[in-house]
């Protein structure tokens, strides 16, 4: 028997089903330890995870009564930068610490954030619309409203490792930048280029608002219908974080009634979105499939990732990314990292 047994539910995360653990267990050889898969269901998950040494969380939530009934668990890992299928309060309270891959796809996410930015200012979907319907003479009316990009605005709600590196990108398209966020410091902002600014400030000056909070309790909804209203008419919304950090009955009565000109989206409250969802209908929104951090290389980092992180705590060390930091020094785990680990979810 395997000297560390690794449990995880049944079944795929993210992409497809099968392929085994092959990349995650390349960090884990000469470890004498074993990924084993249970069942997918909190119930058979709770029977076979009480003497788990650790949990790789994908597939299921993690619940509060799964996390009670562990007896020997020394980490909850992640292949995500989300941490929302874990509850991560209770993993604390048990002194158990939870990692995640804030770091893994950063610059795919970035790259999104701007083609979602690009295509709404520019309006590519309605200008490929047009064309397929024949509606060719309507193209170029229709951009001569618009404003170039260059002198425009962006505003961040959050500036963690994803908005930097957005940050990084806006920069060389001209664009002023501004940012929200009383976690970071306002040096760390000038480093980048952005003014340090209060929510309201963000929200009212400028023409590009992209959403970057976490999905923490505390963010839920931070982003509703009164602070739409003080939006310019002309603003465009970008959200590739979490569809929780929004209230989109907010942004939807945001795009109807015009308070704002368009919303760009890759996360949504609920997801799958219901048929029934008015955001589905709305010509003033682009889409998409909460794809953002895809690319060729996001399964094979991730897993790896997963793997490097469960190998550091079961050699008795820190883990590289840890959400709650601070039950570390609870445990007999060694720090080991030459710098300190930053604060917990897409910082």
């Amino acid at each position: 028997m395997p000297k560390f047994r690794i449990l995880t539910p049944a079944g795929a995360s993210f992409t497809v089903a099968g392929g085994g653990y092959d990349l995650e267990m390349e960090a884990l050889q000469g470890m004498d330890a074993e990924i084993i898969e249970g069942p997918a269901t909190e119930e058979g998950f709770i029977a076979a995870a009480k003497d788990a040494d650790a949990i790789y969380a994908k597939g299921m939530p993690i619940t509060k009564r799964i996390i009670e009934s562990l007896t020997q668990c020394r980490s909850i890992t992640l292949g995500s930068v989300g941490v929302d299928s874990v509850d991560v309060k209770a993993a604390t309270a048990r002194g158990i610490p939870v990692t995640n891959v804030p770091d893994t796809f950063i610059e795919e996410v970035a790259d999104h954030a701007m083609t979602l930015l690009l295509a709404g200012f520019r309006r590519v979907i309605e200008q490929d619309r047009m064309v397929r319907e024949g509606r060719w003479r309507e193209g170029r009316p229709a951009l001569l409203k618009i404003p170039r990009l260059m002198g425009q605005t962006l505003g961040f709600v959050s500036f963690g490792r994803v908005a930097r590196s957005v940050a990084r990108r806006a920069r060389a398209f001209g664009l002023h930048m501004m940012a929200y966020d009383p976690f970071v410091e306002e040096l760390t902002m000038s480093e980048y280029g952005v003014m340090p600014a209060t929510l309201n400030e963000v929200l009212e000056r400028s023409d590009f608002v992209s959403m970057h909070a976490p999905a923490r309790p505390e963010c839920e909804k931070l982003l509703r219908e009164e602070h739409f209203r003080r939006m310019k008419p002309t603003a465009i919304f970008i959200n590739t974080g979490r569809g929780p950090t929004v209230d989109e009955e907010g942004l939807i009565k945001a795009l109807q009634e015009k308070w704002i000109a368009h919303a760009a989206l890759d996360v949504l409250e609920v997801e799958p979105p219901s048929h029934n969802n008015p955001i589905l209908r709305m010509e003033n929104v682009t889409l998409s499939a909460h794809t953002a951090s895809a690319s060729a290389r996001f399964d094979e980092a991730r897993k790896r990732r997963v793997g490097q992180e469960l190998a550091l705590v079961l050699s008795g060390k820190w883990p590289m990314s840890c959400v709650n930091p601070a039950v570390l020094q609870t445990t007999t785990l060694q720090r080991w990292q030459p710098i300190g680990i930053m604060r917990g979810p897409n910082s």
